[in-house]
């Protein structure tokens, strides 16, 4: 079963896992004349040019759901192509960083607040049905548990709910991130495109200079260095740096990158048994960031924005509840997937059922297990509501 995890907590017990396989209101310039013209113009050089409007934006909005479909599909089929014709991962943590950019124009402890107040009660909510299953299979936990209320490590488990809760490196490493912003972006804007480059400096040293312990402090440091690049890329754009950049040499570097990530992944293949980027932290690293860079650029260069989707009112409406709800679909999709087992199974003692549906076949467990999805959002999404304070809906 592929994964996105590359380590974690040490599991107990017997493994009984389910084969499934493994986010413009443009303001008028200052006159030249105008006192705070000249301060204005200085600000702009560490600020974006252009602020968007109030609402959400489609293009940003439109990448962080079909990244999610990737993620529930490559849990599903496990195909190794599937993290290189989309880095999903790479694409949230960049969006996060935009969003986390944009945020920090607010005191910074503010910001922390509200976020960790957003992705804590979901977790919970999740990880008490969680832990209870664990208990009832066997599973004692020793004071490790702590990280089941604040994941800055990875939350502990057995073998039994591997499958579900090995997904939460994405929220620790997010977790930390949003702990690490105020000062990342500090540093960042002392000068922005050198900072961006050496972003991927810890995944080299990293790979080549210094191996970090096979422990919750080396996963999460592994997985920081890896996505670094993707969330200062955030802040690269929100501050209006990719849009000033030069496309030739972001379209060569970004090409190179990418080629690199993938010759890295393809001639080390036999110390995973794939080319699995997911499964080889180097390549990723450099593949996500080539391939980010190229989509957010397009962003900021083009100013691409999918007005064309609000033509579309029932796909802009599924692509707004995607984004919702992306914390809902992300921690209930495994176990969304690992339900439709036995499911299906129970439709194998249909007859009908037996002889004209394709039971066997992954595209359907795939299907049967997104309907599963729309359920646990109907069921649990409202949770994301209560932690924006907001009124709990059905759906958004």
């Amino acid at each position: 079963m592929g994964s996105h995890r590359r380590g974690g907590p040490p599991a107990a017990g017997p493994a009984v896992v389910a084969d499934t396989a493994r986010l413009p209101r443009v303001e008028p310039e200052p006159s030249p004349q105008s006192p705070s013209g000249a301060r204005s113009e200085a600000r702009s050089e560490a600020a974006p040019r252009a602020r968007t409007a109030k609402g959400r934006d489609r293009y940003f909005d439109t990448l962080r759901a079909v990244a999610l479909v990737r993620v529930v599909t490559y849990h599903t089929f496990g195909w190794a192509w599937a993290g290189m014709v989309l880095p999903s991962m790479g694409i949230m943590f960049a969006l996060a960083g935009t969003l986390m950019a944009k945020s920090l124009e607010r005191p910074a402890l503010k910001v922390i607040r509200s976020r960790i107040r957003r992705l804590l009660p979901p977790f919970w909510f999740w990880g008490f049905f969680v832990v209870v299953a664990m208990l009832i299979h066997g599973w004692m936990p020793g004071w490790q548990i702590v990280y089941w209320v604040v994941p800055l490590g990875d939350p502990p488990g057995n073998a039994w709910g591997e499958q579900a809760w090995e997904i939460l490196w994405y929220l620790r490493t997010y977790l930390w991130f949003v702990l690490l912003s105020p000062l990342l972006l500090r540093v960042f804007r002392l000068a922005p495109v050198l900072v961006l480059i050496l972003t991927l400096a810890p995944i080299v040293v990293l790979q080549f200079f210094w191996e970090p312990p096979d422990d919750r402090f080396g996963v999460a440091l592994l997985d920081l260095a890896t996505y670094l690049f993707c969330w200062v890329l955030g802040f690269a754009h929100r501050d209006g740096v990719l849009e000033r950049l030069k496309p030739f040499a972001v379209v060569v570097l970004s090409l190179a990158a990418i080629g690199y990530g993938g010759w890295y992944a393809f001639t080390h293949q036999a110390e995973t048994g794939s080319y699995d980027l997911d499964d080889i932290p180097y390549a990723q690293a450099f593949w996500s960031a080539g391939f980010v860079t190229l989509l957010m650029y397009a962003k900021a260069r083009l100013g691409i924005d999918f007005a064309w989707l609000a033509r579309s009112r029932r796909l802009d409406r599924i692509v707004r509840i995607f984004n919702a709800r992306a914390v809902t679909i992300y921690l209930w999709h495994e176990l969304a997937l690992i339900l439709a087992i036995p499911l299906i199974d129970q439709f194998w003692k249909v007859p009908a059922f037996e002889t004209y549906l394709p039971l066997e076949s992954q595209w359907f467990m795939f299907g049967v297990g997104w309907i599963l999805i729309g359920v646990f959002v109907l069921l649990c999404g409202w949770v994301e509501d209560v932690a924006a304070k907001a009124k709990p809906r059905l759906l958004p």
